[in-house]
């Protein structure tokens, strides 16, 4: 959650914010911190920082947006439902769950004890279907590659 809100502050928006809005202040804020705006050196290598902590946190904000989320439902319901746990991983409140249809999703403000349930549970998938997938903001991390 420490993450979602730093962007959310760098950016200075709200839970709310539309996509539209988001990439409307993403632009500007560009504008405005653009290394190739600056000559002295110094000033470039901040605005350089400055600018790829900007693009870092709009890339995460869209991703985690209900916009972005009502857009691959589908694939998101297909993915939980019929494709089990390949791995998993647990770091600061972030759970990371890779499945065999390779996509892999990343579950925010998961907390230890809902994380201790999901490895114990005699089926961690229906676990993860219950008490995770849907209760947590996530992320696709890794897109399902299409096979033609």
């Amino acid at each position: 959650m420490k993450k979602i809100v730093d962007y959310r502050k760098l950016l200075n928006v709200d839970k709310a914010v539309e996509l539209s809005s988001l990439k409307t202040i993403y632009r500007n804020m560009m504008k405005e911190y653009h290394p190739d705006k600056f000559q002295v050196e110094e000033e470039k290598a901040v605005a350089e920082v400055k600018s790829k902590e900007i693009i870092e946190a709009y890339h995460f904000l869209v991703s985690i947006s209900p916009e972005t989320h009502a857009l691959n439902t589908e694939a998101y319901t297909n993915t939980i439902t019929n494709s089990n746990i390949l791995d998993f991983e647990y770091k600061q409140s972030v759970l990371n769950i890779q499945f065999f249809d390779g996509s892999s999703y990343e579950y925010f403000d998961v907390p230890r004890a809902i994380y201790t349930k999901f490895v114990n549970a005699d089926s961690p998938g229906r676990f993860a279907r219950r008490h995770i997938c849907n209760s947590f903001p996530y992320r696709n991390v890794v897109k399902v590659t299409e096979t033609a």
